[in-house]
């Protein structure tokens, strides 16, 4: 986005308001006279946005919180990374909801693609990915062909654990994206998979710790072809689903064997 215009100052800071080194990604203030004095009769809202400036000497300078993502680079100029709200932290991983919908936008065939964080897709508390795409006029997309596409670009973290595939984005009154009318996957979604129901004592019993320990719906059971991790499973959930298994049985499972 080029170079901070005069008297306006361009701050690239962290969490705790700090400095990020050359080349570092944190969050862009600004400073300087473009400043204002905050949002009318919002008090709360200009008190987490526009704070005083630690970096002028100006009496009373303030700073402002832009809620964008950026860098700075070696000839002056600044990066931008997008939005600081499209970032999320899942298992101790920060994700750029932005860098996901754009694998997907590149994909054959897609016209919108949107991905946002939901916590109605597997355990209580525990934040899934979740992916939305609408085809290109005459496309034809399959959930599963896209996500074995961005597995070749992407770590399995930043992997979506659904993708929903939409004949349009649903748009706010103003013609915005509404991402709260986006819907939650069907059961099953996530792994993309025909359902085949387990089969034998053992199977039955193996699938049924699945869906408690996943939460699944009761009408869509865990079937031979799901995916555990594609469920929504990961490997915190997979050691305790181990011992649980290990306690019922009466005897130690690896946890290697789950992942196999």
């Amino acid at each position: 986005i080029g170079f901070p215009i005069a008297n306006l100052r361009m701050y690239v800071l962290d969490p705790h308001h700090r400095h990020v080194p050359l080349g570092v990604t944190g969050e862009l203030w600004i400073g300087g006279v473009g400043v204002g004095r905050g949002y009318l009769n919002r008090p709360e809202l200009t008190a987490e946005r526009f704070l005083p400036d630690p970096f002028s000497d100006a009496p009373e300078a303030r700073m402002y919180k832009t809620g964008d993502v950026g860098r700075w680079r070696a000839d002056g100029a600044i990066d931008y990374l997008g939005r600081n709200d499209h970032q999320v932290k899942i298992r101790g991983f920060r994700i750029e909801l932005g860098e996901i919908e754009a694998r997907l936008a590149r994909q054959p065939g897609v016209g919108e693609a949107v991905v946002i964080a939901r916590e109605d897709s597997g355990l209580p508390g525990d934040k899934r990915l979740v992916a939305y795409v609408t085809p290109r006029e005459g496309a034809k997309l399959a959930a599963d062909g896209l996500r074995e596409s961005l597995r070749e670009t992407l770590p399995e973290f930043m992997l979506p654990t659904a993708i929903v595939l939409l004949d349009a984005m649903p748009l706010s009154p103003n013609g915005k994206l509404d991402r709260r009318a986006l819907p939650a996957p069907e059961p099953g979604a996530a792994s993309g998979s025909v359902f085949l129901a387990p089969q034998g004592q053992r199977q039955i019993w193996l699938a049924r710790h699945w869906q408690e320990h996943l939460n699944l719906p009761a009408d869509r059971p865990a079937g031979q072809n799901d995916h555990y991790f594609e469920l929504g499973g990961h490997s915190l959930t997979a050691m305790q689903l181990i011992a649980r298994l290990s306690a019922e049985l009466g005897r130690t499972l690896p946890v290697r064997l789950l992942f196999e």
